[in-house]
């Protein structure tokens, strides 16, 4: 009988370390899970924001994908990891982001795909210097992390 008992604790502990390892999993990989804390959202999804510049000869490369132009570093737009751009269908849609840091929320309108393909993370929201600005963020910072879902 204690042999039994033993093992069923065994198995519920298992069952808990793989239960906590998919939820980190899923985090670091910007997987869809319940945040309620620091201002972020129920539903939203992890990711990690890092700067760029939408400006003509800056760092940020070309036109935007979404209508091949280049737009302001004053304006609120971002570019998503591939699957998350999802070939276009994301393109002119609001997003809402929320800083874990700040706990501020901005709204920003998606403009390019920043490429899974050619060394961009799976799990990146990549934002004009204005959407670090109304979140109360310095772009030195480089990453931070954030939950970001469709306005």
């Amino acid at each position: 009988m204690a042999k039994a008992k033993t093992a069923i604790v065994i198995v519920i502990l298992a069952l808990l370390q793989v239960s906590w390892a998919t939820a980190r999993m899923l985090d670091d990989r910007g997987g869809s899970v319940d945040w309620d804390t620091a201002g972020g959202r129920s539903g939203s999804t992890f990711a990690v924001m890092t700067v760029n510049r939408f400006q003509k000869g800056e760092d940020g490369g070309g036109a935007v994908g979404c209508d091949g132009r280049f737009h302001s570093d004053n304006d609120l737009i971002v570019a998503l990891s591939s699957g998350w751009y999802a070939g276009g269908k994301r393109c002119h849609k609001t997003i809402r982001i929320t800083s874990k840091d700040t706990g501020r929320t901005v709204e920003a309108q998606v403009v390019d795909e920043c490429d899974s393909h050619n060394g961009c993370k799976k799990n990146i929201v990549d934002s004009s210097p204005a959407v670090w600005k109304k979140l109360g963020l310095h772009t030195d910072v480089g990453e931070v992390h954030i939950t970001w879902s469709d306005a």
